[in-house]
């Protein structure tokens, strides 16, 4: 069967733009839902037909902006395998990580490719369909987890192949928003539990979102 690498169509600012639309709106319900912040900086939104949570606080959002559009081109080269958001305690220790793992096919093939471009409509509807089972997912997540600790915090992580973090520090896609290193303690818990919230399998692109939480948070 012949096959065409991503770079033969616009695929991958295709799965950027979806993905990083869908984590927008991933991150302002984590954040209420694990009340990181408090609920009457959200309003209610509707996204993939459901009800969500939106920050209306302007430098939270701008911060969430600024990291995704950073994000972007590494989904879009296919250089990112995680993103994660760390919620952490008032000593900045990790209490809870919700993990985005991303893979996205290298080949393409003929058969896709014409799906793709006759039928791109129905394909998008069918991933927007997938992403809303994980933003119910996320909204009923508490059910699972434990209280967190009060004055909490976030920060958002991104995992990359090692082709991609060898060149990081030369790409700046935001001025004065500089990749940096991640500090140990944001990136390692001991002993986390781990629960597994929600994975998605489409023809663009496989995700799976679970959640490493700390065994003791107090």
């Amino acid at each position: 069967m012949t096959t065409l690498t991503r770079q033969d169509l616009n695929f991958g600012q295709v799965v950027a733009d979806i993905l990083c639309e869908f984590l927008e709106v991933a991150i302002h319900l984590i954040l209420y839902v694990r009340e990181v912040y408090p609920s009457g900086i959200f309003q209610k939104r509707k996204k993939y037909n459901v009800p969500v949570q939106m920050s209306c606080h302007p430098e939270l959002n701008q911060y969430i902006q600024d990291t995704l559009h950073c994000v972007k081109p590494l989904i879009e080269k296919n250089d990112a395998e995680k993103v994660v958001v760390v919620i952490m305690d008032k000593e900045h220790h990790p209490v809870e990580r919700f993990v985005f793992e991303i893979s996205q096919p290298t080949l393409l093939s003929i058969r896709f490719l014409l799906l793709f471009k006759n039928h791109s409509d129905t394909l998008l509807s069918h991933v927007e369909q997938l992403l809303r089972a994980f933003i119910l997912k996320i909204s009923v997540c508490d059910a699972v987890l434990n209280n967190n600790p009060p004055g909490c915090s976030f920060t958002v992580l991104v995992h990359t192949r090692d082709a991609a973090t060898r060149n990081m520090e030369k790409v700046q896609v935001i001025k004065d928003f500089p990749w940096i290193v991640a500090d140990e303690q944001e990136v390692h818990m001991q002993e986390p539990r781990l629960i597994p919230l929600k994975t998605m399998t489409s023809d663009i692109v496989k995700m799976q979102l679970y959640v490493e939480e700390r065994a003791q948070k107090t």
